[in-house]
């Protein structure tokens, strides 16, 4: 049990620091907490990523255990891991994606830490390789080692049991959203408009997602070539990490499906919540997901969204959207169309439902809270 006259410590244990919905999740988790309850340290597998220098900012020590890209966790980076939670003696030690999970579970009983917390932040890894599922696989014999473990998605939750994942208990903590960075931004649509070089009028459908087979951007530029042939004034655009134009892969489809001008390839961005507000529709196309954080932004922003029936999308979007089966381009399609053609109070009206949703059921105070009522029990706890 912890002093109760001392903050709550907390290590985080993080495979990587790149920018991903987990390590998204993390930063604001950091941003947020009660600091006069909670004292915060993060250990990440990979510690080069551009969160590290963010988090640092917060004033929360980052430390880097030095494990290559790649590589697989090991019995000298489970000693190192094991050193450093000695020496910082945590109430909790929450462990967040596979392979932290994995080494952190191990590390633990060297370091006498008393509790443990597994996150979880996917579901039905679709392409998943054979060591990851080997992961996974030793992952589910070990689920009843951690004192709790959180899942963000209740897609994630059931695909996890289905598994072999039998924790001591699960805890469904979706992910929070900050509604004053997500907000309705008219002049977005204005100033990302003329970056593009389009006129203010032009309609603009959005898929902000890294380079990965699980988002199917082949599907997005499919539905894309279909609607051109009807609404021809419609532009496209994508951003995440890998969709550059140095991308051949994503050229020669856009040349494939004779695009052209209408594709505009933005890369890693760090200006997401401005380049969505920018948005007429946002899309997820994805093949799998968990809890598909840039869908609830997207209507954070007041923009509405189609996506692709996956992970806890459709319970994301509620009646504030267009839901569509994966890998089906045109019934895409259709469904873009469909939301372009609504008046503008009718988009208007959904758009603000979407905003109204994610304020009241996904707000960053209510994840964070939930947080910290989890470490701050388990600290209590003999």
């Amino acid at each position: 049990m912890s002093d109760p006259d001392r903050p709550i410590r907390v290590v985080h244990v993080i495979t990587a620091l790149a920018l991903g919905g987990a390590e998204t999740a993390l930063f604001r988790l950091l941003s947020n907490f009660d600091r006069k309850r909670f004292e915060s340290t993060v250990i990440a597998l990979i510690g080069d990523g551009v969160l590290a220098p963010r988090i640092t900012a917060l004033g929360v020590e980052v430390l880097d255990l030095g494990l290559k890209r790649g590589g697989f966790p090991n019995p000298r980076a489970v000693f190192s891991l094991a050193r450093h939670l000695r020496r910082l003696r945590p109430d909790v030690v929450q462990s967040w994606m596979y392979h932290a999970d994995l080494l952190t579970t191990l590390a633990v009983p060297l370091a006498r830490s008393p509790k443990l917390v597994w996150n979880v932040r996917c579901s039905d890894p679709v392409g998943t390789g054979a060591r990851r599922l080997k992961v996974l696989r030793v992952l589910a014999s070990l689920s009843r080692r951690p004192d709790a473990v959180v899942v963000n998605s209740r897609a994630g939750r059931d695909y996890h049991a289905a598994c072999g994942y039998t924790p001591r208990q699960w805890v469904l903590i979706p992910n929070g959203f900050d509604v004053e960075e997500f907000r309705i931004d008219t002049a977005a649509a204005a100033d990302v408009r003329r970056e593009l070089s389009l006129e203010r009028a032009t309609p603009l459908i959005g898929l902000i997602a890294r380079w990965d087979p699980i988002k199917d951007h082949r599907t997005f530029l499919e539905a894309a070539r279909l609607l051109l042939e009807k609404r021809p004034d419609v532009h496209f655009l994508l951003a995440g990490s890998g969709t550059a134009n140095s991308n051949r892969t994503l050229m020669n489809w856009i040349d494939e499906l004779q695009l052209g001008a209408h594709a505009h390839l933005l890369g890693e961005r760090g200006d997401v919540a401005r380049i969505t507000a920018s948005l007429d529709i946002a899309s997820l196309t994805s093949v799998a997901e968990g809890f598909p954080n840039v869908v609830a932004e997207a209507m954070a922003c007041g923009v509405p969204c189609v996506v692709t029936d996956v992970g806890d999308a459709r319970w994301i979007i509620g009646d504030s959207g267009r839901v569509v089966p994966p890998r089906q381009p045109a019934m895409l399609a259709a469904a873009w169309e469909e939301v372009l053609e609504m008046s503008s109070a009718e988009r208007l009206a959904l758009g603000s439902r979407a905003r109204q949703r994610i304020s009241a059921s996904f707000g960053m105070r209510r994840s964070i809270e939930a947080y910290e009522e989890l470490y701050g029990a388990l600290a209590r706890s003999e």
